[in-house]
């Protein structure tokens, strides 16, 4: 009986593996060894980004409700207590929606947060 030795299905994984390092730089898209570090490294390099990029819009969309907010004379804790008391509901990508693309609702949002924060303006 003849010995096999993985001949297809090793040969197979490895076509697998150059069909994703494709468009790769040099040896990383033709050698299996290095298109296979490649990928490993791509692989961490994509999981950890897919969280940061939630944590860097999320800055974002703050830094567009501050500077929304200091427009109206208010700031932005003050403006999210008064929407939590209000009972308003909206997230922060919702919010800097509104700041950008319809100022007006968002100086109703700004006078009702005004309305029903508890906290004082601090005097600058």
């Amino acid at each position: 009986m003849p010995r096999v030795r993985k001949g297809s299905a090793r040969k197979r994984a490895h076509k697998r593996v150059i069909r994703e390092a494709r468009g790769y730089y040099g040896t990383k898209s033709r050698h299996f060894q290095q298109a296979k570090v490649a990928l490993m490294r791509a692989g961490k390099f994509a999981y950890r980004d897919r969280r940061n990029r939630k944590r860097d819009m999320r800055r974002l969309w703050i830094t567009r409700i501050t500077a929304a907010c200091r427009m109206r004379g208010t700031r932005y804790s003050l403006f999210m207590n008064g929407l939590t008391k209000s009972g308003i509901i909206l997230n922060r990508k919702m919010l800097s929606q509104i700041a950008i693309d319809d100022p007006k609702v968002f100086d109703q949002l700004v006078e009702t947060a005004k309305a029903n924060s508890t906290a004082q303006p601090a005097k600058v």
